[in-house]
């Protein structure tokens, strides 16, 4: 075998793999329906129309553009991925139909998040149609303190969904990335009042009093994945004051606190009501 033959080969090996990733990062989301179309149109060529291992070079480093598009546009980055394939045994009344069971597993992450996936395909191919359904599915994902992601995990895997997963995974990371970029807003703008006793990335945010030593309000920031998996965040506000504070609010304004402040979120919004909030109980009237 010479050498030219040998780059080929690698060539068409490196275009296999890169086609197969860029398969699955098109699942992420639909926001890559455009780079995809434009990725199928590609993918339709068989390797024997390709003319010369010049062409191949070109289509190989088009396809190495579209795989960096769409992982910097869904957030995704596969790091490996294989396939086996099974003939699957037909019974005599089904001698028309072909069953091939497809095995696969990845691995790669969305931002700080893992994940390693293993999943079996099965593709039915008949005179009149070919179709392919999702047979098991099992995700392992890291970091585990995400719990959130534990339970979302294990819906994904009893649905099959795949689709789903990276759906979900994706918006989940936007928003943890959103809720870590607020909190840091917030220390950096008020020092003296806001604290993030577990860093940026804690779903915690306290509000100190500066004029009342003993008197905080706690910001609890959850990301929610319901049972659709639908990605909302969830804040709750709870008081830390002392207990003869308490005996002194005859207008129950501390009791009431946690459900005025769900009302100035509906109304302000996330930002808006949290720089409220702050400036309220720092008297910063800035």
């Amino acid at each position: 075998m010479d050498s030219e033959t040998r780059e080929l080969r690698a060539l068409e090996a490196e275009v296999a793999a890169l086609q197969r990733e860029c398969r699955m990062l098109q699942n992420a989301g639909e926001k890559a329906s455009g780079a995809w179309k434009s990725f199928q149109n590609i993918s339709q060529s068989d390797s024997e129309e390709w003319e010369s291992l010049k062409d191949l070079r070109s289509r190989l480093e088009h396809l190495r553009s579209e795989h960096s598009f769409l992982s910097k546009l869904t957030g995704f980055n596969i790091r490996n991925y294989s396939k086996m394939e099974d003939i699957v045994n037909t019974e005599e009344t089904e001698k028309d139909t072909k069953k091939v069971l497809q095995k696969h597993r990845l691995s790669g992450n969305c931002n700080m998040v893992t994940f390693q996936l293993e999943f079996e395909v099965l593709e039915t191919e008949t005179k009149e149609k070919k179709s392919s359904i999702i047979t098991d599915l099992s995700i392992i994902m890291e970091p585990t303190e995400y719990s959130e992601l534990s339970e979302f995990a294990s819906r994904a895997e009893e649905k099959r969904d795949l689709l789903m997963f990276f759906r979900s995974l994706h918006f989940f990371v936007e928003w943890c990335e959103y809720r870590e970029n607020t909190f840091k807003h917030f220390k950096e703008k008020y020092p003296d009042t806001v604290y993030l006793l577990e860093g940026t990335c804690s779903h915690c945010m306290e509000i100190r009093s500066t004029r009342q030593p003993g008197f905080e309000l706690v910001i609890v920031w959850k990301i929610q994945i319901d049972e659709e998996g639908m990605v909302f965040p969830k804040l709750d506000l709870l008081t830390k004051v002392p207990e003869r504070a308490l005996g002194l609010d005859k207008n129950r304004v501390i009791e009431t606190a946690p459900l005025s402040f769900r009302s100035l979120l509906g109304v302000l919004g996330i930002e808006a009501a949290l720089d409220s909030l702050i400036r309220l109980f720092s008297g910063d009237n800035n």
